[in-house]
């Protein structure tokens, strides 16, 4: 049995994942704002990558999608956030740049940017005049991480290997109005 746990835990460990631990709306001055908390857990492989130097884009895409009973349920809103870690060698230092805001911000320890990119606090989402008072809606958010920039030469043989990204599955909840 120790056998068998000491084969099975390496490998665990350097798969990673990426999962959306919880996320929830309020409406703040007639908008509504997402709270949200992911873990990552990276893969050896993207460890690697990040340390010699390559960039991760660490996305999240959110949808508001209103329910209809007899209809196709329809998408009322989309906001996609993109950050970009990197790790300096010099300074050894991980900065995260927001590519939606442009700030940058730097973190001594990989934990400490991971732990920064999994809190999301008050993200604007929708406002709310355009989300009808009788409707059923419902809010979506899924967590991806990549490496972003890597030789043009390395796409064409990295394009069919999963262990440069990874992905959470869409975690739902309702909106409430």
């Amino acid at each position: 049995m120790l056998v068998l746990v000491l084969l099975v835990s390496p490998a665990a460990a350097q798969t990673g994942y990426v999962e959306v631990r919880s996320s929830s709306t309020a409406l703040v001055d007639d908008v509504y704002v997402a709270s949200t908390r992911i873990q990552f857990q990276l893969s050896a492989r993207i460890e690697e990558a990040l340390a010699s130097g390559l960039a991760l884009r660490v996305q999240l895409d959110y949808t508001i999608e209103r329910r209809r009973r007899f209809l196709p349920d329809s998408d009322v809103a989309e906001v996609r956030v993109v950050n970009l870690l990197r790790y300096n060698k010099v300074s050894e230092r991980y900065t995260i740049r927001n590519e939606n805001t442009g700030t940058q911000t730097s973190f001594a320890t990989i934990f400490a940017a991971l732990n920064t990119l999994g809190r999301v606090d008050q993200l604007p989402l929708v406002d709310a005049a355009l989300l009808a008072e009788d409707g059923r809606y419902r809010a979506r958010v899924r967590a991806k991480v990549e490496i972003a920039d890597y030789p043009a030469s390395l796409r064409y043989l990295l394009f069919w290997r999963d262990d440069w990204q990874m992905s959470s599955s869409w975690f739902s909840w309702s909106l409430d109005q």
